[in-house]
């Protein structure tokens, strides 16, 4: 029977603990022999190729990554990404758009010692990753972006960048408006095809802090427009189901709806010290609570008013499809409760903040 390898040996004292002496006894092994470079490489993808396993994609085991660890192992696992894709099967367009945002900076080589350490404690998390819901998408071209959510994404990124809270609110409005006109226009495609599409589902992070507040605030614009969204607090995410062109919908609209938040959060901040007033983080979350229950009544509202009575019957079919593959991905969820908005001033800051947010759109020619 042949011996342990050198990589078996560290692997074995370091990776299945959390005892700082059992890394330096794995790490010291590794460094001690060059030769093992090459399998630890090795073993490393197969922790990758097992992470997708599970349900695992790229972008969540970076966003893992960079929640639990330094930036040296985030490096250190883009990098082994990339190599694993080179052996992986064919993948959908939302993974390969994820692939192409790793960063492609290789990790500073220090000493062999403190590679090797870096090295496993990378690979103590990626062998501790909790199955996942698998997020199967269609193999093939990614679809090509439609001059409607490119225009979309221009008025979005025009909203950020003002200053004038009256531009932002009609740039916003303006750019719901064409999500639900969107969004209906897909819907009727489908509803004419011979085969048509199937929800599908990605996940979208949720990074501290307020991340209870923030995950309310990707809710409310999923069930805007057509999707449902599901909170897992412990890993920072929610899964958001829904079909394509809504979900690419969701996605930027979060986005915006988030930094257009904070940077007023922020804004209402420093007027409130200007005044003399001590603000906590009492305030900020009622701020922001207000901010996203306001928000919330003003997208459905938008909504509502592109969609009329002959509508009705297809959204409704593509309502139960989503639901559907809610129920088949979790099929046990449970509701939360917002506690800590208490700040009368953060709530009524937070629901002026909104208002600037508002959307609004023009009822759908017939």
């Amino acid at each position: 029977m042949s011996s342990p390898s050198t990589v078996d040996r560290a692997f074995g004292a370091a990776l299945y603990t959390s005892s700082d002496d059992a890394l330096d006894t794995g790490a010291s092994l590794l460094a001690a022999d060059p030769a093992s470079d090459a399998e630890l490489a090795r073993r490393g993808r197969e922790l990758v190729a097992a992470a997708w396993r599970r349900g695992w994609q790229p972008a969540d085991v970076v966003r893992v990554a960079r929640r639990e660890l330094d930036d040296i192992h985030v490096r250190l696992l883009a990098a082994l990404v990339r190599a694993q894709a080179k052996e992986d099967r064919p993948r959908g367009p939302r993974w390969t758009a994820q692939l192409g945002e790793l960063t492609e900076e290789e990790p500073a080589r220090t000493d062999r010692f403190s590679y090797a350490t870096a090295v496993l404690e990378l690979y103590r998390l990626l062998v501790r990753l909790p199955a996942l819901e698998h997020l199967d998408e269609p193999v093939g071209a990614p679809r090509p972006e439609s001059r409607v959510l490119t225009r979309i994404r221009a008025l979005l990124a025009k909203a950020e960048a003002t200053g004038f809270p009256e531009e932002a609110e009609a740039l916003s409005a303006k750019a719901q408006e064409l999500m639900a006109r969107h969004s209906i226009d897909e819907a009727l495609l489908a509803a004419r095809a011979p085969a048509p599409d199937a929800p599908a589902a990605c996940r979208i992070g949720v990074e501290p802090p307020y991340e209870q507040i923030k995950a309310m605030l990707l809710d409310v614009v999923a069930t805007a427009n057509h999707c449902r969204a599901v909170w897992n607090e412990s890993l920072g995410f929610s899964t958001v189901v829904g079909f394509e062109a809504d979900l690419e919908a969701v996605e930027l609209l979060h986005a915006s709806l988030l930094l257009q938040a904070m940077t007023a959060m922020t804004r209402a901040e420093a007027e409130q010290r200007a005044a003399g007033r001590r603000r906590t983080r009492t305030f900020r979350q009622s701020f922001l609570a207000a901010y996203v229950h306001r928000v919330g009544t003003r997208l459905a509202a938008a909504a509502e008013a592109q969609v009329t009575e002959d509508l009705l019957p297809v959204l409704a079919s593509r309502d139960a499809a989503v639901a559907d593959r809610l129920d088949r991905l979790f099929p046990k969820t449970a509701t939360t409760r917002l506690r800590g908005a208490t700040d009368a001033a953060g709530w009524t800051e937070g629901v002026r903040a909104a208002e600037r947010a508002e959307m609004t759109s023009r009822p759908r020619p017939r």
